[in-house]
């Protein structure tokens, strides 16, 4: 008996060893070269960054995977027990398996040898993370291979974190179908919820999710859908999370998904892009698109959709003018049945960029309209007045003016009379619905000229609205800050700038007549043109700007003023890196943004003050810390003061000043006059006191305006992506100008006029406007002419220069790029009575 005890012990004891050498051998063949599970504990799952307008809005978000982390602290209890019933009511139990669960699975999967239904899985929570962070690679696959990994890993998970941590890593990680991956995003995906406000049974239909998220979709299958929640229900019932009566009630409540509400998001395609890529540039893509930024722009949400308005309506305004360009397809009916019609219309694609337009066919045309049918398979009409427009485009044609100038003129058909001349039944057409009448619309088509809109606050450069172009989704060139153009005379005040920084008054009389200068050898004789074949003759520096006269400019810069302190100054404010020298600069020949103008105008509302402009106020990480903030300014009274009523700190401004700020208000006070005389008059219907300045480029290829209030200043221009003239007259004053109308009417409505601010030693001077002389009792034209201290209606530049900002001038050799300036002149003529024998330049 004690031999048989002994060889019974004895085989024990091999058996033993060998099943021990056998599983070391098995844990090292499997447990080597597996990833570090240590990695974990400071792992950070891919999380959405999310993009914020100044409001607090939503209006973009960037992810690999959409998800939002969410601590295991800030997890609702019941959500948590909820899917520790459905997924491993022992987790905070076992050690990493759950023994009981794999003897279960592995009775039922003997029972099923030979079938081909998968096999019964016992993966613990742990087991999954395992799975899920580390052995993504074959999470797919059902082998013992990975089964044996998962439990090895799963051990060392359990050793190296704490179960809070390892659930944390579960609930935020888990794919969930519809794109959401963790607990929190899939709340907000499928019930625009968050975790604190789930049901019972929405509780339960997520943790449900995780075994199969697309066959558990209640719109492709709502019945296994349904009936997996009900189970998890039970699962909460038996382990006592839930009463009967709760599991009851939840079972009875049906599945109802709801999106998150669309109109909560700010719609700003063109400025979140541009954040997107600054953001990119300076942290890189990996953490766009996993770190979890919280960005937080300067975007304005109700000035966004009125830009965006303003642009639309604006290219439409101008593209009408031009002509009809015939109807997007043409189908032929005369073989189909007129109740098939829909069918037809059904397999025509929308064209990019319609926005709420709607594409429509011909039904019928008749002398009071056009009857069409809509891809709805509604009808409706389109009536004669809606297409009195649509005049035939042809092609320009070039001419020459009185003077022997090249124009282009645009042309189009004869007036329209009845619908026939604009359609025919089986055009393909875009159609709007007329507001407040029913079945009723215009005929609409996509300009094929573009532009830009931006609107920044002129204190801080903050970029409140940024309008690239017509439409997103038909191109995603941003003409804010890609867009090279010529800026034409919107320039203009920046030469003058130059001027009234060496001495110059807005009363400074230089003479509007015609020009030729020499280029130097070889390069021929530069003869500038106004924009009509008007001259105003001697007139003040006032004149020129409000009425954008080219050859009182081009005069100023060759004889007074000089093509390097202009080139200089434009460079100062960031329109443009370096400016070659070449007079034609000062009107405009140049290169630049619209971004880098409107920043520089904006340089001329705060005072001089100088600006970068910014779309974004803060960046955070996904923990909180700030990464970047655009106000750099440190208050040190502010740190650790309670508010006890007292006067608020002063925080110094240490920004540079850019000129002096007496030329700059004598710059804005000219711009003023540009609305009250010049060539912004039509933007009096607004009644408010802006600054304005036109431009227009050479053959109407660019249509620019820039305004300003103390508070505000907002730019655009008009023109075709390939360059192409805009048509004769089609300038500034007649193309961008009303946008910036439309714009600020609705912008500034409600809002009382705000003064510029005069700064100190100035003085306001009676003067008639158009001689620059002091004006008398009974005198008409009569103006208030801002100037410096010293200087009076007959001083010349010499004599009133500012000793802060003014610099003698260098002595320099010109080049053959250079015009030659005579500096000797310490003074313009005097002035005298203008012949009049005109109205000037109109942009």
């Amino acid at each position: 008996m004690i031999r048989f005890f002994t060889w019974i012990f004895t085989l024990v004891f091999i058996v033993a060893v060998a099943g021990s050498i056998g599983t070391l051998v098995v844990l090292y063949y499997f447990g080597r070269g597996l990833p570090d599970y240590a990695q974990l504990a400071k792992y950070e799952p891919p999380v959405v960054s999310r993009i914020y307008a100044g409001d607090g809005r939503l209006f973009a978000e960037y992810a690999t995977q959409k998800r939002v982390f969410v601590p295991i602290e800030a997890i609702p209890r019941r959500v948590i027990q909820t899917f520790l019933a459905a997924e491993d009511k022992n987790f905070y139990e076992h050690p990493g398996l759950d023994f009981f669960g794999i003897i279960r699975a592995s009775i039922v999967n003997l029972s099923q040898m030979g079938s081909k239904k998968r096999p019964m899985g016992a993966s613990t929570i742990t087991q999954q993370v395992a799975k899920n962070f580390l052995l993504s690679g074959i999470a797919t696959q059902a082998s013992f291979e990975r089964k044996i990994k998962e439990a090895i890993l799963a051990f060392r998970i359990e050793n190296a974190l704490s179960k809070d941590r390892i659930l944390e890593l579960y609930i935020n990680e888990i794919f969930l179908g519809s794109g959401s991956y963790g607990v929190a995003a899939a709340a907000l995906n499928y019930f625009n919820k968050s975790l604190d406000e789930l049901t019972i049974a929405e509780a339960a239909f997520l943790a449900g999710l995780p075994k199969a998220p697309s066959k558990y979709n209640p719109k492709n299958n709502y019945a296994a859908a349904k009936s997996r929640r009900d189970w998890v229900i039970t699962r909460m019932y038996e382990e006592g999370v839930i009463t009967r009566d709760e599991a009851l009630t939840a079972k009875a409540e049906p599945i109802v998904l709801k999106r998150p509400n669309p109109t909560r998001v700010v719609k700003a395609d063109y400025f979140a892009e541009e954040v997107r890529r600054n953001l990119i540039y300076k942290y890189g893509e990996s953490s766009l698109y996993t770190g979890g930024l919280t960005v937080r722009t300067t975007l304005d949400p109700h000035m966004q959709k009125i830009s965006d308005w303003t642009l639309r309506k604006g290219l439409i305004t101008y593209d009408r003018r031009h002509g009809w360009r015939g109807a997007l397809y043409h189908v032929d009916l005369a073989d189909t049945k007129p109740e098939t019609w829909q069918s037809v219309l059904a397999t025509i694609m929308n064209p990019p960029g319609i926005g709420r337009w709607q594409v429509a066919l011909v039904l019928k045309v008749d002398d009071n309209g056009v009857k069409i049918g809509l891809k709805s398979g509604e009808e409706g009409t389109i009536p004669l007045s809606e297409l009195t427009w649509a005049r035939t485009y042809m092609p320009p044609t070039k001419k020459k003016d009185e003077d022997g100038k090249e124009i282009i003129q645009i042309n189009i058909g004869p007036p329209i009379t009845h619908p026939r001349e604009v359609l025919t039944v089986g055009d393909v057409v875009l159609v709007d619905l007329l507001q407040e009448k029913q079945k009723t619309y215009s005929l609409q088509q996509i300009p094929i000229v573009s532009g830009a809109i931006i609107a920044m606050d002129p204190h801080t450069g903050r970029v409140l609205a940024m309008s690239g172009g017509f439409s997103f989704e038909a191109s995603q060139f941003n003409r804010v800050t890609q867009a090279l153009r010529q800026p034409g005379s919107s320039i203009k005040p920046f030469v003058y700038l130059t001027a009234m920084e060496r001495g110059f008054s807005p009363a400074t009389v230089v003479s509007d007549s015609p020009i030729s200068i020499a280029l130097g050898r070889g390069l021929g004789i530069y003869s500038p043109k106004n924009v009509t074949s008007n001259y105003y003759g001697r007139v003040p520096l006032r004149i020129g700007l409000q009425k954008s006269l080219n050859m009182m400019t081009i005069r100023l810069v060759h004889e007074y003023v000089g093509m390097k302190p202009v080139a200089r100054m434009i460079e100062k404010f960031g329109i443009m890196d370096r400016v070659p020298m070449q007079i034609a600069m000062a009107i405009g020949a140049g290169e630049t943004t619209l971004l880098r103008m409107a920043t520089a105008y904006s340089m001329l509302a705060n005072g001089g003050k100088r600006l970068e402009p910014t779309l974004i106020d803060r960046i955070q990480d996904r923990h909180g810390k700030t990464l970047y903030a655009a106000d750099t300014r440190i208050c040190a009274a502010c740190k650790n003061q309670p508010w006890l009523n007292q006067d608020p700190p002063l925080i110094e401004d240490h920004r540079e000043q850019m000129a002096d700020p007496r030329s700059i208000y004598q710059i804005t006070s000219m711009l003023e006059g540009a609305v009250r005389a010049g060539s912004a008059q039509r933007a009096q219907v607004l009644g408010k006191i802006l600054a304005i300045k036109t431009g227009t480029t050479n053959k109407e290829m660019d249509a620019w305006t820039f305004a300003y209030t103390p508070d505000l200043v907002v730019g655009t221009y008009v023109a075709y992506d390939n360059p192409q003239p805009l048509g004769h007259m089609e300038g500034g004053s007649r193309v961008a100008l009303p946008l910036i109308i439309d714009f600020m009417s609705k912008a500034l409505d409600g809002i009382p006029s705000k003064p510029f601010k005069i700064p100190p030693g100035m003085k306001l001077v009676r003067m008639k406007e158009m001689t620059g002389q002091s004006a008398q009792a009974g005198d008409y034209g009569v103006i208030y002419e801002a100037l410096k201290d010293k200087q009076t209606l007959r001083s010349g530049p010499s004599e009133s220069s500012s000793e802060s900002y003014s610099k003698p001038s260098e002595s320099y050799e010109p080049s053959y790029y250079e015009v030659p300036h005579r500096e000797s002149h310490s003074s313009p003529p005097p002035a005298e009575t203008p012949s009049m024998t005109g109205t000037g330049g109109l942009y």
